[in-house]
């Protein structure tokens, strides 16, 4: 079996993702994971399928087919990493403004860690107005780090954006 990676988007309508998966079921693929959502009218995501190496090439193909109705992109799948490692979850909480995403994810980068699941999103602030921006990030970290070092740079990040960061 091959594992593929299909990333998917196009204008929002109802059919994409019945679609796709038929296309995936007339192949003899199985659907194993995804992430679909809807963002400003686009509907978007990320479709994990196994498939026998000798119908790759033909999913692939008909996938093709659904240009006009949906951009898919199929990347193969590769084998997992053997090294020692931890999950952790990171969450932040505070004023939306450019440059956290960017911010956080260069310390996780600088600690070698992996994010596996990251969601992401901005919403009125009820009491004092404005928007408050919230993330949840799950990663895997090599058993090698120092996660004391880790949470130093996740407290000072914290202090130069004025967010609340919370290490799991």
């Amino acid at each position: 079996m091959t594992t593929l990676i299909l990333t998917v988007a196009g204008s929002d309508r109802p059919g994409l993702v019945a679609a796709v998966a038929d296309i995936v079921d007339a192949h003899g693929g199985n659907w194993e994971s995804s992430q679909l959502a809807e963002l400003a009218g686009v509907f978007a995501g990320v479709i994990q399928v196994s498939v026998a190496s000798e119908r790759e090439a033909d999913l692939q193909a008909a996938l093709r087919d659904l240009d006009g109705l949906l951009t898919v992109s199929v990347h193969t799948g590769a084998d997992a990493a053997s090294a020692p490692e931890r999950p952790i979850t990171l969450q932040v909480l505070g004023n939306d403004r450019p440059g956290i995403v960017r911010e956080v994810s260069a310390v996780l980068r600088a600690h070698e860690l992996s994010i596996q699941d990251m969601i992401t999103q901005t919403r009125d602030a009820a009491m004092a107005g404005g928007r408050l921006f919230e993330a949840t990030v799950a990663a895997t970290v090599p058993a090698a780090v120092d996660l004391g070092a880790l949470r130093a740079d996740l407290e000072r990040l914290t202090a130069e954006l004025q967010v609340d960061i919370t290490l799991e």
